[in-house]
């Protein structure tokens, strides 16, 4: 399995373990008002959206919540304003991390961002600063159980995708930013909603990571970005094995 699905992986375990369900819901929803300010209230038009559902209803949000952020996001003057944002850094050991964010209040996020880097001992850096050691992808993601690895990988091919990582948990299939939504609807009509399908950062080169020390304190930035409400995303070009990771708990 590649190192960006390890990391995958290890993240779709914590999300199912995961009893922070209404901070998980508000980053979903931010996902949904900001795509449906950006092309409309109509999946069918609006490739943002749709994969903004899919997320939603792979995470169980209610269908009434799901209903009740479109129609508010597409009312005239209703809905919060947020803006995109981008922070490149680095964590203990020279990692890279990318951490992308929907915020309201862009002075807010910068502060919270940068303090969770420097208390890891980490640094933020410049815009562009990390973001050339990765790639962007699309990511889908799929529970194990819904095909062999033969069967998923040579529908997800055939559909156009680049490449397929699987495991008995886990499928992964990464695909060019161009040919996302096309992989994603032929998945979709052979085995329902993924667990996950988005544009994400895959990592061209990783480095593992062996110091238990070092791990823990990568892992424990992670999460300190990823409990923040403005943050949607964090990707780092770390990966950490199995007995690391049973040892840190």
């Amino acid at each position: 399995m590649s190192g960006h699905s390890k990391w995958s992986t290890i993240k779709h375990k914590k999300a199912a373990t995961d009893a922070k369900r209404a901070k998980s819901f508000t980053k979903l929803i931010k996902e949904i008002t900001v795509a449906v300010k950006l092309g409309g209230d109509d999946p069918d038009s609006n490739a943002r959206l749709r994969g903004a559902l899919i997320a939603a209803r792979g995470k169980s949000v209610p269908k009434d919540t799901i209903n009740k952020a479109v129609q508010k996001a597409s009312s005239v003057g209703e809905g919060d304003d947020y803006v995109e944002m981008r922070y490149e850094g680095y964590a203990p050991g020279g990692i890279a991390i990318i951490v992308d964010a929907l915020t309201d209040n862009k002075n807010r996020t910068a502060t919270s961002v940068r303090t969770a880097f420097t208390k890891s001992g980490g640094s933020l850096g410049a815009s562009g600063s990390v973001t050339f050691m990765f790639d962007r992808v699309g990511v889908i993601g799929y529970d194990g159980s819904v095909a062999s690895e033969d069967e998923m990988f040579e529908v997800a091919v055939e559909a156009g995708a680049d490449s397929v990582e699987s495991s008995e948990e886990w499928h992964e299939i990464i695909t060019n930013p161009d040919s996302f939504s096309a992989v994603r609807d032929v998945l979709i009509t052979r085995y329902g909603d993924p667990k996950e399908a988005k544009l994400d950062w895959k990592a061209k080169d990783l480095i593992e990571v062996t110091d238990i020390e070092k791990a823990e304190k990568i892992l424990k930035l992670v999460d300190k970005l990823e409990d923040d409400d403005d943050v949607q995303s964090v990707t780092g070009n770390f990966k950490i094995s199995d007995e690391i990771m049973e040892r840190i708990g």
